[in-house]
């Protein structure tokens, strides 16, 4: 064997695998401590990246599920105040029916001083019950919108939706009379446009101002094209609440809900009159119509609340699957990365101990100049 000063082979061999092998300690070092089998993008690119893309999809998620509890709060809060409306209704009925018959004519006057009372209180808790600032029982979700124009029907101020115009429109302008017509499911109603007036159609449920010369033209991006004697159609934007019980901008991800008013007057209830026999007879056919309405009004939330609940569920699935696909991909095993440390922890301290030796291979040169 040849003998040499100049360079240790066997040393730079030696340190070259303990360098290696310190690296490798070094690595299970951070993995057993931080509980991630990749800790940067040079440990695994595409496995950092379709991590990345998991954790934001699971952290959607999470807040979807949030969104569903809120969501079903809103129903639960709704529905307490139609509990409330409908033990009410149903009061008003005994009343009614007192009313109805010949021996209550001596207190007519105080039943009927009781009823209204009780409508009052209907109409304030519909009114009242709101969650987070707005009104669940009094056509949930008004809404104001900002009408946009074209070059011949200019600067309309705002458009107000109450709770019945939801739906499909058509809307007829006459430029030689200035009046607008509006026809929904059949019913028709025409007003006259002025500058500078609020124009109100009634029985729709619908108005507008107009701040100079000119007329509605959009309504939140519908009602497009108007012009001459012609027809449009546009579409009201619905009152409808909406969740965002998904991870993605898709219709399917989104929950959209309506709750209808219960106020005195969508119930029917204002001008009830138990001071008569005959108007207490008239209300009780009345009044179980508005027990009718509460009751379909509260089948609907409830079924509402019966579906967050499996959307609800879904979520929790998804965030449960998803969770285990990105541990698969970025956890450590634990067991397996001991055994990892375990055996780089040996081989270094042999190559230390290597190192040692392949250092002391020049020492035997010194016989030979003795």
């Amino acid at each position: 064997m040849a003998l040499r000063i100049m360079n240790n082979i066997a040393s730079l061999t030696a340190n070259r695998n303990l360098s290696r092998t310190t690296d490798s300690l070094t690595k299970s070092l951070e993995r057993l401590s931080s509980g991630f089998k990749i800790n940067r993008a040079a440990d695994n690119a595409s496995g950092l990246s379709i991590s990345q893309k998991f954790r934001a999809q699971i952290a959607s998620l999470k807040m979807a599920a949030q969104n569903a509890a809120e969501a079903n709060s809103v129903l639960q809060v709704a529905e307490g105040g139609m509990e409330q409306i409908h033990s009410m209704l149903t009061r008003l009925k005994e009343l009614a029916t007192q009313a109805a018959s010949s021996n209550a004519e001596g207190n007519r006057s105080e039943i009927n001083s009781e009823a209204s009372k009780l409508i009052d209180e209907i109409d304030r808790i519909a009114t009242s019950t709101d969650y987070n600032g707005t009104a669940l029982l009094s056509g949930y979700g008004v809404k104001s919108y900002t009408a946009s124009v074209d070059t011949s029907i200019s600067n309309v101020y705002s458009f107000n939706v109450d709770g019945a115009a939801t739906g499909s429109y058509t809307a007829a302008y006459n430029t030689s009379t200035n009046v607008l017509t509006l026809t929904h499911s059949g019913t028709s109603e025409t007003a006259t446009l002025a500058t500078n007036s609020t124009i109100t159609f009634s029985t729709l449920g619908i108005s507008f101002k107009i701040t100079s010369a000119g007329v509605l033209d959009t309504i939140g991006a519908a009602f497009t094209g108007l012009n001459g004697s012609g027809g449009a159609d546009f579409a009201v934007s619905s009152t409808a609440a909406q969740f965002q019980i998904g991870d993605t901008n898709a219709s399917d991800k989104r929950l959209t809900f309506t709750i209808s008013s219960v106020r005195k007057s969508a119930l029917g209830i204002s001008s009830l009159d138990l001071s008569t026999q005959s108007g207490a007879q008239s209300a009780l056919t009345t009044i179980s119509t508005a027990i009718d309405s509460v009751n379909t009004a509260r089948s609907a939330v409830g079924a509402n609340m019966n579906r967050l609940g499996y959307a609800s569920a879904n979520l929790q699935s998804a965030i449960e699957n998803i969770s285990a696909s990105e541990s698969v991909i970025r956890d450590v095993d634990m067991a397996q990365e001991m055994s990892n440390f375990t055996k780089n922890q040996i081989l270094q301290q042999a190559g230390v101990a290597m190192l040692a030796q392949a250092n002391a291979l020049p020492q035997a040169v010194l016989s030979l100049l003795g």
